[in-house]
């Protein structure tokens, strides 16, 4: 299985690639977690890899081999769609976040993201912006998102509990529990 997860630097891509490594490595599949790629500290794109299987050679997802794309932000999973696979999916949080072409005047964001998408390839859309604010903390985004590709997965609830709780510090703990819930628990 190939996961991508794009965002933008300060979403919590890093989190949401540890706590599925670590979920997969607990089920004992083979894993490799790529380093984040981008300017993860200056708000520019980020890209993490999470492959895992039976063996795995390489953490690098190469165009058409992602199963799954685990959008944090719209441009983003645009971006990230070459990589996708002729059946995959993208899950993709509906925010928009400015890049700095688009803050300096120079570009336009692009329009209708949602909508071309949607014409090209299996996508659900999630405003998980909205029900991490409902959980209590807007950096809950990354676990929302999650929360949404768990409930997709055939792994079982209460595994994916457990290592959220391995995983997140738990100062965080009940913030990331809820907002995984509600992405878990989303129509």
């Amino acid at each position: 299985m190939n996961v991508m997860i794009v965002g933008v630097g300060g979403q919590g891509t890093l989190l949401a690639s540890r706590i599925l490594g670590n979920i997969v490595i607990d089920l004992g599949y083979d894993v490799k977690v790529s380093e984040v790629h981008g300017m993860s500290q200056r708000g520019g794109s980020v890209v993490t890899y999470v492959k895992y299987g039976k063996e795995i050679y390489s953490p690098i997802i190469d165009k058409g081999e992602a199963d799954v794309i685990l959008a944090f932000e719209m441009l983003e999973a645009y971006r990230a769609l070459p990589y996708l696979k002729k059946d995959g999916k993208i899950i993709a949080n509906t925010q928009q976040i400015n890049p700095m072409p688009v803050i300096t005047g120079a570009l336009e964001y692009p329009k209708d993201i949602d909508k071309k998408l949607s014409n090209l390839v299996n996508t659900k859309f999630v405003d998980a912006l909205n029900l991490a604010k409902e959980a209590g903390n807007i950096k809950a985004v990354n676990v929302v998102l999650i929360g949404v590709f768990a409930k997709e997965s055939n792994i079982e609830y209460e595994k994916w509990i457990e290592v959220i709780k391995k995983t997140v510090p738990a100062k965080l703990l009940d913030v990331n529990l809820k907002a995984f819930d509600l992405g878990y628990n989303l129509k």
